[in-house]
């Protein structure tokens, strides 16, 4: 599916925001990101839950919106790169506060048992 035909009219700055991040993994994968670019199998290995044609729809989808850069090295094997944009980390601050807020509701999972 294009760009141009999975874009969306927005009604609401949040719906917005999880058109962009919020698949399955990709939030996951944006956070993974904000630090060092990272190959294909090393995001795979970060997220092992994620089957690689999820994996690979996920990682289509951020570089259609914009947020994630994709390198494809012409070598044998080919070696594919993926890093955020300068437009995606300016989602930063959203996935950092996210991060936090999982940290906070899983402690509290773990002391409420």
């Amino acid at each position: 599916m294009s760009k141009q035909e999975r874009r969306k009219t927005y009604y609401c700055p949040i719906d917005a925001v999880l058109g962009i991040i919020g698949g399955k993994y990709k939030s996951i994968i944006l956070y993974h990101l904000l630090n060092k670019t990272l190959r294909y199998h090393e995001l795979q290995k970060l997220m092992p839950q994620a089957t690689p044609k999820m994996l690979t729809k996920q990682l289509r989808e951020l570089e259609e919106d914009g947020v994630i850069n994709r390198v494809v090295y012409p070598v044998v094997p080919p070696k594919t790169e993926y890093s955020i944009t300068e437009y995606g980390r300016t989602l930063e601050p959203i996935l950092l506060e996210m991060y936090q807020w999982g940290q906070t509701y899983m402690g509290d999972k773990i002391a409420a048992r």
